[in-house]
């Protein structure tokens, strides 16, 4: 691998999102935490990001890692999106992420974490308990602050279609068959917006295929990494 390898997080994740990946594939986690606009989040990554760096993001950290290529596209020289989504946030959505986060200021984090979020995100695997267990452990370790950052950077992010059309270097999309936050069919739409896009379905997996089916992740990555 010639490039740097750079990770950005889902929302309330950190590190351990990656840690299949990172073992194998080495690489730095940055954290995505600590401002309340999508823009404001990237420049911080690419003030901290080497010159020149491949970038895998997943969920809001591919949300932010589209803005990064929107900012500098020359200092990232492929890109991984996993589990994402490059449009504007839902009026849908949108409604429901007010009284979240007034559950949250209330001292209601790990509620949220508990009962409207995570069981969103994984499909009915054998490791569901476990993985679960860490997305708490991980939201917890976040606090509630980066959960209110991150819910108003979510709900005004920009639509970044013409970003991805403009983005001509290799680009993995992937997601777990079985995501229901981000379906397949908005991994075919980014798919079909990118010149130079490679999609990867991972079967038996939900919003967090890097956890779920790590070895089957690991290994898309790892071709990704070696493309032309």
């Amino acid at each position: 691998m010639s490039d740097p390898l750079v990770f950005l997080p889902g929302m309330m994740c950190d590190a351990r999102l990656f840690a299949p990946q990172m073992d194998a594939l080495g690489g730095m986690c940055l954290p995505i935490g600590g401002a309340d606009t999508v823009e404001a989040l990237a420049e911080h990554v690419l003030a901290e990001a080497p010159e020149q760096f491949a970038l895998a993001g997943l969920s809001m950290g591919g949300i932010v890692a589209m803005e990064v290529i929107r900012q500098a596209p020359d200092r990232v020289t492929r890109l991984a999106l996993m589990d994402t989504n490059p449009l504007a946030e839902s009026d849908t959505v949108k409604a429901r992420r007010g009284p979240q986060m007034d559950k949250v200021r209330a001292g209601g984090l790990a509620s949220v974490m508990r009962d409207e979020m995570k069981p969103n995100y994984l499909a009915d695997t054998p490791d569901r308990g476990a993985i679960l267990d860490l997305c708490m452990e991980m939201a917890l370790a976040q606090g509630p602050e980066v959960f209110i950052r991150q819910s108003i950077a979510l709900m005004h992010r920009p639509d970044q279609s013409e970003t991805l059309k403009a983005y001509d270097k290799p680009v993995l999309v992937l997601c777990g068959r079985h995501d229901a936050l981000c379906p397949v069919h908005r991994h075919e739409l980014m798919a079909g917006l990118l010149p130079q896009a490679t999609l990867k379905i991972i079967d038996g997996a939900g919003h967090l295929p890097t956890l779920e089916a790590p070895d089957e992740t690991t290994q898309a990555l790892a071709v990704w990494l070696r493309e032309e």
